[in-house]
């Protein structure tokens, strides 16, 4: 190979180096605005929950160790969002270890949806549980209940139930008023393990007395599983005893 054509072919190298390195000096390029927000979004919970001594002990575990998995979503209530939800959480399922102990949860957090009311949240909440269930092609989990009348319903996506926590700046109880509109979403089975460990009357005693130091009293809505539908707590929102929930199962 003659002089010439070895720096013919070391150029575009050389000149692909020097716009990598280019490319390198924008910090916008290293890291999306998404992943920025992301991060700033993380620690704004972290400040909720472990700063501000959230009441509910396992969320301070799991924020403590990272057990947790958070997406962001532009839209709250749209049956777009369902079908991203709906991955993000067949991902997240994906790598779950259903043998160990470790709580992990899954956060979906809605930054740019301002909400006005509890009500108002209440039905967003469950319009986007309904567009999640509507494209959800995997049965329900046989575990639980479709029928949120039923004592034993807990709400199923990809096979798997889950108890789903509504959380937002507009919440009348202070441990759900969250920086931005959350849904948050645990395991069934983790709280299945808890009780099969023992822990469960401890830690859920424990959260309660904390709720009191918090508030100044415990959320009435909060049932134990199997007493009465979980649905009701979901949103977080005091209702009366004739509410009926707005969702209905395909299963």
């Amino acid at each position: 190979m003659s002089k010439r054509s070895k720096i013919c072919s070391i150029d575009p190298i050389m000149k692909t180096l020097t716009n990598i390195n280019t490319i390198k000096m924008k910090p916008n390029t290293i890291i999306s605005n998404d992943e920025t927000r992301l991060k700033d979004i993380k620690q704004e919970f972290k400040e909720f929950i472990i700063d501000k001594k959230h009441p509910c002990i396992m969320a301070n575990a799991v924020f403590s160790l990272n057990n947790f998995e958070m997406k962001l979503f532009k839209k709250f209530a749209s049956k777009d969002t369902a079908l991203k939800m709906l991955i993000a959480i067949k991902a997240y399922l994906a790598n779950i270890d259903f043998n160990s102990n470790k709580f992990k949860s899954f956060i979906a957090v809605f930054p740019e949806t301002h909400i006005n009311s509890e009500k108002e949240f209440e039905q967003l909440l469950w319009d986007q549980l309904q567009y999640i269930h509507d494209i959800d092609e995997q049965p329900w989990d046989p575990n639980v209940s479709s029928d949120p009348e039923n004592a034993s319903f807990s709400f199923s996506i990809a096979g798997h139930a889950f108890y789903v926590v509504g959380m937002h700046p507009k919440s009348s109880r202070l441990a759900r008023r969250t920086p931005y509109t959350t849904l948050v979403f645990n395991l069934h089975s983790q709280f299945v393990k808890l009780r099969e460990n023992k822990s469960f009357n401890k830690i859920r005693d424990k959260i309660r007395e904390r709720d009191i130091d918090f508030q100044g009293s415990v959320n009435s809505v909060l049932k134990d599983f199997g007493e009465s539908s979980e649905a009701v707590q979901y949103s977080g929102r005091q209702v009366t005893g004739n509410w009926k929930c707005p969702f209905h199962s395909n299963s």
